[in-house]
């Protein structure tokens, strides 16, 4: 065994908690039908694509109505280690919340190495602003946004869970809540792994950017979900990151998902009868978790 970095992970035993995809290896297929089903969705759906967030060419997301202002948001925000995938490849989980009357955004935003995770965070605030502001016109319901990922995402979404909105002269409590699943909280693992070459994470960066040191006093209520096959990292990184966040006062519970693994937990989100997505309907119909 080499030198320990984390936990109890030399180099070679954290790359493995960390190579989702050499873990499992069909997640090609995975990628494949997202993608496709995200067409078929589109194709078939009103929606509004390509809305612009900001000035630069991937700060985009697509908008997809549940037909009445009064309709909450859930803002979605894809994975890919940072680096991969799109905000189309997450199409397919918007019928099921249309059918409960529930709008949703797919977000894009900069990807590495062309962007660090600091601007990522940075346009994922600017992202749920925008929506916020433009809520009138997309029609739903400003006070009723619940931002979700998955993954990378995962990280962002909870980045923007513990966002200071008045920074953007925004009401504080302007997420009605927030949903990560299968993210990472600490960014450590990853400075220190085999994606480092590609992140380039300094130590400032860790820092400002991992959502376990950063949970404020006040936040939206959580709803956190890992894979019971996922790494023991990111089922540890789940476990640490709710204590925290319950241990402030705020409220957050975990979803399990038996027998899933990193590719397919995000599936559950899109599954009307599965607890996943029926928690986050709740959340984004009633602001609050089911007793």
């Amino acid at each position: 065994m080499g030198e320990i970095l984390w936990r109890s992970y030399d180099k070679a035993a954290l790359d493995q908690q960390i190579n989702l995809r050499a873990r499992t290896p069909e997640h090609v297929e995975f990628f494949a039908r997202w993608a496709e089903e995200g067409r078929r969705t589109r194709a078939r759906l009103d929606c509004r694509l390509d809305l612009p967030y900001g000035g630069r060419p991937m700060q985009t997301l697509d908008f997809f109505p549940a037909g009445g202002s009064d309709a909450p948001l859930v803002a979605f925000i894809h994975g890919g280690y940072w680096q991969s995938l799109d905000k189309g490849d997450f199409s397919y989980l918007a019928p099921a919340f249309l059918e409960a009357g529930i709008a949703y955004a797919s977000i894009n935003y900069s990807l590495a190495p062309a962007a660090r995770i600091p601007e990522m965070v940075s346009e994922i605030e600017s992202a749920i602003a925008w929506l916020y502001e433009n809520a009138e016109d997309l029609g739903f319901d400003r006070e009723g946004i619940v931002v979700a990922g998955h993954s990378a995402g995962g990280h962002l979404a909870a980045m923007a869970a513990v966002c200071d909105w008045s920074r953007h002269d925004l009401p504080r409590d302007l997420l009605r809540g927030a949903c990560s699943v299968s993210g990472l909280y600490q960014l450590e693992p990853i400075r220190l792994s085999y994606q480092q070459e590609v992140i380039a994470l300094d130590e400032a960066a860790v820092a400002a950017n991992s959502p376990q040191a950063l949970i404020p006093d006040l936040g939206p209520p959580l709803v956190l979900a890992v894979g019971e096959e996922e790494p023991e990292e990111f089922r540890n990184q789940q476990e640490g990151f709710l204590a925290g966040w319950q241990s402030r006062g705020l409220t957050g519970t975990a979803v399990p998902l038996p027998a899933r693994h990193h590719f397919n937990a995000i599936d559950a989100l899109g599954e009307k009868d599965h607890a996943l997505h029926e928690t986050l309907c709740y959340l984004a119909q009633n602001g609050a978790l089911p007793e």
